[in-house]
């Protein structure tokens, strides 16, 4: 059998050997490599296996005889993930990289386990300002808290007048006359005492029975006072809110404006302008109430069908219907004499219709 002969370069379909291979006695293993790594992504290998066959027969046992050719790099091959940044070795002279990803145990400086670094500015958080220990209370009143502690408790009721007399009848030796003047002073100008009346809770006797309901004047002047004074939180409008209830407070008083004016005589004039604020707005209320129950009654639904019509909610038009029969039967009274403002009894102590006890004299 004889040697087969180099391809010409008349043969075009051939590879020219010069290109195929290095020179003799050089490293053919690394040049699949090299030109693999010069080639642009997705190019076609330079020599498939078809080519490779054809070169090496023609070249076996030649100089320059070209080994195997490896095989092709698919190209739908998946690649090699990248390994994670936290897996990486670190370059020479840099320190490794920490991670403040939970679960891997890297945590900031002068952070500690559950809970927050330093703030930006240096300074420490400040720690939360201990809340005041209660005002000591007047030792009588502590003796009432304990006999009656449904009306001297942390949460009192309004006291009946004439509380005093009923007191010193029940517990003749039990009580000094005066030392219980002051005690029943003081807890009924406490700002506890006060919030009871403001939300216009009846009076109780000593048994707990409601007795009689709290007069109008004395709700009003025991809410001006308890808003005085409290401290308004952040953003609060304590003139907004004190306006509103005694819009309220008028309207559960069941009494028209000028009967209403008549009992509650204010005085001071930041406290009148409150007051006529307070009741220009029950006054709109009043306008949108009967025109709502005017459009209901010609309506002939029921209270959730027009509420539904006018994109209303129930417990609104109910409000609105409630207001406007209230108006209604207080205008259809016959005119009755004005009354005087209920004053308190002698011996029991000033209603918060004076309130001009200071906050000192209360006791919380």
């Amino acid at each position: 059998m004889t040697e087969p002969t180099l391809p010409t370069s008349s043969d075009a379909s051939a590879p020219a050997p010069a290109a195929a291979a290095p020179a003799a006695g050089g490293d053919t293993r690394r040049q699949p490599k090299q030109e693999r790594r010069e080639r642009p992504a997705g190019a076609a290998p330079v020599l498939n296996s078809a080519m490779a066959d054809a070169l090496r027969a023609a070249t076996k046992g030649h100089a320059l005889e070209v080994a195997a050719a490896p095989a092709p790099v698919e190209a739908d091959a998946a690649p090699v993930q990248r390994q994670a940044r936290s897996e990486r070795p670190a370059r020479s002279g840099q320190a490794p990289r920490r991670s403040n990803k939970p679960g891997n145990g890297a945590r900031r400086e002068g952070q500690g386990a559950g809970g927050r670094g330093p703030r930006r500015d240096g300074g420490q958080a400040a720690p939360a300002a201990p809340k005041a220990p209660p005002r000591p209370r007047h030792p009588v009143v502590e003796k009432l808290a304990g006999l009656y502690p449904a009306l001297f408790g942390d949460q009192p009721l309004p006291l009946k007048r004439g509380v005093f007399q009923d007191l010193m009848a029940a517990h003749p030796d039990a009580f000094e006359k005066s030392e219980l003047k002051v005690a029943l002073g003081l807890h009924t100008r406490s700002t506890r005492y006060l919030n009871a009346v403001a939300m216009g809770q009846p009076r109780h006797d000593l048994q707990g029975q409601v007795v009689e309901a709290m007069a109008p004047e004395h709700v009003f002047h025991a809410l001006v006072e308890s808003f005085r004074r409290r401290k308004p939180r952040d953003g609060e409008d304590l003139q907004l809110k004190l306006r509103r209830r005694i819009g309220m407070a008028y309207i559960a008083s069941d009494l028209s404006r000028d009967d209403f004016l008549a009992k509650v005589q204010v005085k001071d004039e930041a406290t009148q302008a409150m007051l006529a604020a307070a009741m220009q707005e029950v006054a709109e209320f009043d306008a949108k109430a009967e025109a709502l129950a005017t459009a209901h009654a010609a309506s002939g639904k029921s209270v959730a069908e027009f509420a539904d019509m006018y994109g209303m909610h129930p417990a609104a038009v109910e409000r609105h219907l409630h207001r406007a029969a209230q108006t209604k039967a207080i205008a259809a009274r016959p005119a009755a004499a004005p009354a005087a403002p209920e004053a308190a009894d002698e011996d029991e102590v000033a209603e918060p219709a004076a309130a001009k006890a200071d906050d000192s004299a209360a006791a919380e």
